[in-house]
């Protein structure tokens, strides 16, 4: 399977994998873009020749938009295989592909964002640890960094220490994000719209650049969203999604589903969730 390296020359008429349309669709437009400015501070695009979500994109750590210090490390931003493409060593080809440049670049290693189990839009821990990488840090309520380090004397990873337990001052809700992932281009001014015809407060924070991210109120800075200063959750929502599990008429006076009841126990007792987080 060949792999296909993004650069300036081709960015324009190759497809981004996690958002396959034309160029004037905001999402690809508004990812492309970013994609364009992270070249030149080492980002690096990597997919397969297939046409679906397959790919890895990682950039100096350094450079990494994530509240993480990791001097001399590579940061992985994403890493997707989906679909059809699972179960064939596709991820496996990436990740060599990012471990070989890596090593070549004089990298210590590599450094990612994941969790203890599954969740959206994090790297999968379960592959991450089969390929051999480990703990080094933790944040609430539960994140993890996780590295592969390329020799014995590497030094761990570690998260800012702003991010460690997430927390905003803003009232209301308050969106962190950026556009990273091209996903957040269409769903957020949809989640806006949503909570402006509700009369909920809210606010949608764009992080714009590397410095900015980094002294980002949570680890993950793609998608983060807060309610009165307490962290819900890292997931992209679509409308239907945000007003079942977050908007007030729904935590308050509906039947809750486990989800829900998760939500509404952040919102209501962010000192206890916090806590039982331990």
């Amino acid at each position: 399977m060949d792999v296909i390296t993004l650069t300036k020359e081709n960015l324009e008429k190759e497809h981004i994998c996690c958002a396959i349309s034309n160029n004037k669709d905001c999402q690809v437009a508004a990812k492309k873009a970013w994609i364009a400015r992270q070249l030149d501070a080492g980002l690096m695009f990597k997919k397969c020749d297939v046409r679906g979500k397959c790919f890895i994109e990682y950039i100096p750590a350094e450079e990494a938009w994530a509240p993480i210090l990791a001097e001399g490390y590579m940061y992985i931003d994403c890493l997707w295989v989906s679909g059809k493409f699972k179960g064939q060593g596709y991820s496996t080809l990436l990740l060599d592909e990012c471990i070989k440049d890596s090593r070549a670049k004089g990298k210590k290693g590599l450094a990612v964002l994941s969790s203890p189990k599954k969740r959206p839009y994090l790297s999968d821990p379960d592959f991450l640890r089969y390929k051999g990488f480990q703990l080094a840090d933790t944040a609430m309520p539960y994140y993890e960094l996780l590295y592969l380090p390329f020799d014995k004397t590497s030094g761990k990873p570690q998260f800012r220490e702003q991010v460690k337990t997430p927390q905003s001052e803003q009232k209301g809700f308050v969106l962190y994000y950026s556009h990273q992932c091209p996903f957040t281009a269409k769903y957020v001014p949809l989640i806006e719209n949503l909570a402006k015809d509700k009369g909920v407060p809210f606010q949608a924070i764009r992080f714009e650049s590397k410095d900015q991210a980094q002294n980002a109120p949570s680890p993950f800075t793609t998608y983060s969203l807060f309610y009165n200063g307490t962290f819900l959750t890292n997931e992209i929502l679509s409308e239907k999604k945000f007003e079942k599990m977050f908007l007030p008429n729904k935590i308050y006076n509906s039947p809750l589903t486990s989800r829900c009841r998760e939500n509404r126990k952040r919102l209501l007792y962010p000192k206890y969730f916090m806590l039982s987080a331990n």
